[in-house]
């Protein structure tokens, strides 16, 4: 079923029934005939399997898992899953993807998986003497952490770097923080970095003359950051009310904005992780962690800043978007969840730093569209269309029936639950 000749440009998708989307996408190669099944399976997670992966397992929650169409990146066709339970967001991340593959699509790249671990040492009368010896044998510390994990330095990872924090003064009085950055490879890398930092505490112990407290990974990864960028001529950014020029000039505008407010950048940032979040719940990946490191990076000058910039150059608008990325193509959690491993093999990612960049571009798509739509027609209008539909759905709105109820919901402007079960009541009882 499945050819060679994947597109993520498919005209009027989302008309389509749920089973011609499936054969579409398998027609396209998006999807083998394993896939499809797997999809058209009413049970996502086996109970049996989510009961073993958490504690007190009563049930298992679904979301609705979409497609993000229209990427290219680096020139490469992507079919990207999204999972998410806030309407518009894979719409709008596809049309900004339309817009960008017009001119080109999206350039998008990831650093090396260099994950840090944290040994906090306490008790130390002196930092810098310590700190001095600590460097001194880098060398055991290294062998000593690669000693933990063998069949990682076999595939070309393992500890890399030692580095050190001296914090003189904290609320509980100087401490030594050890940093050890390790190349996990296509890993997310937790587990193997919380084995590293507890497996070479003692020799810090020993060497430093301190005592180990917490041996733990940092969220923050900021040695592992993802980029992406895209290039939009005015022309392709022109509607019907806005030149190009001045919906490019907008957006700056809009980004300066959050630039310069924290209570602004929050809500521009969090467009950015809806559209991030989605792919990582899509695709298995610990989107807290993702979330913790992207925040905490943003206010790595001291003050809340937005993770992307847009700027207006040479009759163009310019984007780009650079946050840290620690996800995993590999891992004990992928093998449990037969959909996140679909969400993988659905966007063909070939690597840990592959599914990054793509993530970038996604977050940086879905920044464009919200943005873009806050500066021309509003957020609400597109928006609002798409959750009249769910507050239909919720009132009881049959198939043969949502359209009209959707309709006259809008028209009333009043999108809310009452007034959508009030139209579904009036529209029975008519029947």
């Amino acid at each position: 079923m499945q050819s060679n000749s994947i597109s993520s440009r498919i005209e009027g998708f989302y008309r389509l029934p749920r089973k011609d989307r499936l054969v579409t996408l398998a027609r396209m190669g998006g999807l083998d005939e394993t896939e499809v099944a797997e999809l058209l399976n009413p049970t996502p997670l086996p109970f049996e399997v989510a009961d073993h992966m958490i504690e007190n397992a009563i049930g298992v929650l679904g979301l609705p898992l979409g497609v993000g169409l229209n990427f290219l990146i680096n020139g490469r066709e992507r079919l990207v899953p999204m999972a998410i339970e806030e309407p518009s967001v894979v719409a709008a991340a596809s049309f900004a993807a339309r817009l960008v593959r017009e001119a080109g699509g999206f350039f998008a790249e990831a650093d090396p998986s260099i994950m840090i671990g944290q040994i906090q040492l306490v008790s130390i009368e002196d930092l810098e003497g310590a700190s001095q010896r600590i460097l001194k044998n880098t060398g055991r510390i290294i062998a000593l952490a690669n000693s933990v994990h063998p069949n990682m330095l076999k595939r070309g990872g393992g500890a890399r770097k030692i580095e050190l924090r001296p914090l003189p003064e904290t609320p509980c009085g100087p401490m030594l923080v050890v940093h050890i950055l390790v190349d996990v490879g296509d890993a997310m890398g937790a587990n193997a970095i919380n084995g590293i930092a507890e497996a070479v505490a003692p020799l810090l112990e020993e060497i430093s003359g301190g005592e180990a407290r917490l041996k733990i990974l940092s969220n923050l990864a900021d040695q592992r950051l993802a980029r992406a960028t895209a290039r939009i001529p005015f022309p392709v950014l022109a509607t019907e009310q806005f030149t190009g020029e001045q919906v490019a000039r907008r957006i700056e505008e809009a980004w300066a904005f959050a630039y310069a407010d924290p209570y602004r950048a929050a809500t521009h940032n969090k467009g950015i992780m809806n559209g991030i979040d989605a792919v990582a719940l899509a695709t298995g990946q610990d989107w807290r962690g993702i979330e913790a490191g992207a925040h905490a990076y943003a206010a790595r000058d001291g003050q809340y800043r937005p993770l992307s910039e847009w700027r207006v150059h040479n009759g163009a608008l310019i984007g780009s978007i650079e946050l840290p990325l620690a996800v995993g193509i590999v891992g004990g959690n992928l093998e449990c969840n037969p959909r996140a491993n679909f969400g993988l093999r659905l966007l063909r990612a070939r690597s840990a730093r592959d599914l990054a960049a793509v993530m970038a571009a996604v977050g940086l798509a879905q920044n464009f569209a919200a943005v873009r739509a806050l500066a021309t027609d509003g957020i609400q209008r597109g928006h609002m269309a798409l959750h009249a539909r769910g507050l239909a759905l919720a009132a009881g709105a049959t198939e043969d029936i949502v359209d009209q109820v959707v309709e006259e919901l809008i028209a009333s402007g009043e999108i809310k639950l009452s007034k959508a079960r009030e139209i579904v009541a009036s529209r029975k009882d008519a029947a």
